[in-house]
């Protein structure tokens, strides 16, 4: 497992724009093993204006290596306040090529999930970029009301988009573990973004598939709702996955918005 930058810290995020808000960006990261895996292949970086999760393909040599590929490469877009989708896309890249040195000595090859959120502006105002490969997901949490940003880059998902098994059935199918698209295997990352402005009250979770492995969407809402900090958010997330049986890494990233005073 591989972090990069704080575990917990606390930034002022202002626009360009002359009436733009400044707001208090606040995170707490936190990664365990679980109770059947021998390696944590999981991920994170939080150096601001980057916050993402990445989890190793388990079952391919070498994932706990992709995934660091993806969180240094990101991770070494820091110093400014705000980036774009143009540098993901180049950091993305360049974790590819880090990636494919080390897959291809392997048969099977290696990659890795990759999920988050950036800050950046439009028009002068701050604004998040949410960007996903693969099955790690980003929730917002905001007004008691939990939304997945993210769709997942899985067989299970096309299946229920094409409208042959439910949300529910998805969650237990057996292909439920693969994914059609990732970081590696010599194919251009392809990440799907959207962007949502910054405001007030916004909670932020970012996580590999190890926490909805073994909490459904309203055992999340739960935790995120009762949590005051994003640390608390965080460790009462962790500790859940691992007491419902924590089948895999898991690897959680609460991000919290309030306005400056």
């Amino acid at each position: 497992m591989t972090q990069i930058g704080d575990s917990s810290a606390r930034i002022r995020v202002t626009g360009a724009g002359a009436e733009a808000p400044t707001f208090l960006v606040s995170w707490s990261a936190l990664s365990d093993l679980g109770k059947k895996r021998k390696v944590n292949e999981d991920s994170v970086v939080a150096t601001p204006p980057i916050f993402a999760v990445a989890d190793g393909m388990g079952g391919h040599a070498a994932g706990d290596i992709a995934s660091a590929a993806v969180v240094n490469r990101l991770g070494a877009v820091s110093g400014e306040p705000f980036t774009t989708g143009d540098v993901i896309d180049e950091a993305l890249l360049r974790a590819l090529e880090d990636i494919d040195v080390v897959g291809d000595a392997n048969e099977r090859g290696t990659g890795t999930t990759v999920t988050g959120v950036a800050l950046t502006q439009l028009d002068g105002h701050p604004t998040w970029a949410i960007f996903n490969i693969g099955d790690s997901r980003v929730y917002l949490y905001e007004s008691a009301s939990l939304e997945r940003l993210t769709i997942d880059h899985s067989v299970v998902q096309e299946l229920v988009d094409a409208g042959l098994i439910t949300a529910e059935q998805a969650e237990t199918h057996p292909d439920s573990n693969i994914i059609t698209r990732a970081v590696g295997f010599h194919e251009t990352p392809a990440p799907d973004y959207s962007t949502l402005a910054v405001a007030a009250g916004q909670r932020f979770l970012v996580c590999s598939d190890g926490l909805t492995k073994e909490l459904t969407d309203h055992g999340i809402a739960h935790y995120l709702a009762i949590s005051v900090t994003a640390e608390d958010a965080a460790r009462s997330l962790v500790e859940a996955a691992l007491s419902n049986g924590g089948r895999d890494n898991v690897t959680v990233l609460v991000i919290d918005v309030e306005l400056a005073e």
